[in-house]
C-alpha cells in the first residue's frame, strides 16, 4: 500500500513511486506513438484515407467511462471488505488475549516463555500463528520457520499437513479451550465467550478466501479490456481532422486515463497480493504480533513495520 502525502504542484505530475503509469506505460507509449504516425499521415493508410467522425467516440465513450467506474467500485468494495475484515482481525485477537489472560486461571504468573506449561501463553501465541498462516495462505507463500516459532513442537505435523493452514492452527485454539474447560480452568460460561471469538476470526479468515478465490467474471473483464483498447487505438483517426497536430497529446490523456482505471481495477481487486495499491498485510500482522507479545508483558518487541519508499507491504 502507498502511504504518502499528496504532493503539489510540478511533483503531481513527476512523481512516478505510487502512480499506475508504471504499469500501462509501454501501451500508452505505442498508443501515442500510433497517434503521432496517424496525425503525419493525416489519417491515410497509402493511399486510402480513413475517415472517422468524433460522433462515435462520443457515443463509446460515455458508457466505456460509467462501466470502468462502476467496475473500479466493484474492486475497490473488495479492498475495502478486506481491510475490515483484518481490522476484525486485529480486534478479536486482542479481545482473544484480553479474555485468555483474565478469564483462565492458573496458580502461576504469566510467563512469556512458558507455553508449554501455561495455556494461556500457548493460546496466545498461537493467535499470533493464526494471523501469519491467514497472510502467507492468501498470498500463496511458505515460511514454516515463522510458524514453528509459535507453535508448540507437536502441533508442526499436523499443521504442516494441512491444506488450509489457518483452519489446523484454530483447532489447535479449540483444543486448548477444550483442556481449560476439562481441568476447570474456566467457567463454561465465560468459555462461550472465548468460543465465540475464535469463531469470529474463522469467519474473517474464511471471508478472506472467499475474496481471493473469486474474481470479478473473466468475461466482464475481458470485455472491458478489448472496449478500451479498441477505443483508445481507433481514437487518432476520429481526431485528426478536427484538433491536427494537437491529436497524440489529447489521445495520450484520454488513454492514459482509460488504461490507468482499467488497469487501476484489475490491480486492487485482487487485495491481498503483493503489489504497489494491495493491503499492507506484513504490517497488519506485524502490528497485531507486538499487541499480543506485549499483552504477555514481554518488553522485547519488534518495531512496526514502516513504509519503504513510501510502500507499506
Amino acid at each position: 500500500m502507498i502511504v504518502r502525502d499528496r504532493p503539489s504542484g510540478l511533483r503531481l505530475f513527476l512523481l512516478l513511486r505510487g502512480s499506475i503509469l508504471q504499469r500501462i506505460r509501454w501501451t500508452l507509449l505505442f498508443n501515442t506513438l500510433l497517434a503521432t504516425a496517424v496525425t503525419l499521415a493525416h489519417g491515410n493508410l497509402f493511399t486510402f484515407k480513413i475517415t472517422l467522425t468524433p460522433i462515435p467516440f462520443t457515443l463509446m465513450g460515455l458508457p466505456l467511462a460509467i462501466f470502468l467506474g462502476f467496475r473500479n467500485t466493484t474492486a475497490y468494495d473488495r479492498y475495502w471488505e478486506g481491510r475490515k475484515l483484518w481490522g476484525e482481525l486485529v480486534l478479536r485477537t486482542r479481545n482473544l488475549s484480553r479474555q485468555c489472560l483474565s478469564l483462565i486461571e492458573l496458580d502461576q504468573p504469566v510467563d512469556p516463555t512458558n507455553r508449554a506449561g501455561d495455556v494461556r501463553v500457548r493460546m496466545v501465541h498461537r493467535a499470533i500463528a493464526f494471523v501469519h498462516a491467514l497472510r502467507l495462505h492468501l498470498r500463496s507463500q511458505s515460511d514454516d520457520a515463522l510458524l514453528q516459532r509459535w507453535l508448540p513442537a507437536q502441533d508442526w505435523p499436523r499443521v504442516a499437513q494441512s491444506s488450509v493452514r489457518p483452519e489446523a492452527i484454530m483447532q489447535g485454539l479449540g483444543q486448548d479451550l477444550r483442556q481449560c474447560l476439562r481441568e476447570g480452568r474456566i467457567d463454561p460460561c465465560l468459555a462461550a465467550g472465548i468460543d465465540t471469538t475464535l469463531s469470529a476470526m474463522t469467519a474473517s479468515a474464511a471471508s478472506c478466501e472467499r475474496i481471493r478465490n473469486t474474481p470479478v467474471p473473466f468475461s466482464y473483464t475481458l470485455l472491458l479490456h478489448r472496449t478500451a483498447y479498441l477505443y483508445c487505438f481507433l481514437l487518432p483517426f476520429g481526431l485528426v481532422d478536427t484538433t491536427g497536430f494537437m491529436t497524440p497529446f489529447v489521445v495520450a490523456i484520454v488513454a492514459y486515463t482509460f488504461f490507468g482505471l482499467d488497469a487501476l481495477g484489475d490491480e486492487i481487486e485482487e487485495p491481498f497480493g503483493l503489489e504497489s495499491n494491495d493491503l499492507p498485510l506484513d504490517t497488519l500482522c506485524r502490528a497485531i504480533e507486538i499487541n499480543l507479545r506485549e499483552s504477555l508483558g514481554e518488553t522485547d518487541l519488534p518495531p512496526p513495520l514502516l513504509p519503504v519508499d513510501y510502500l507499506l507491504t
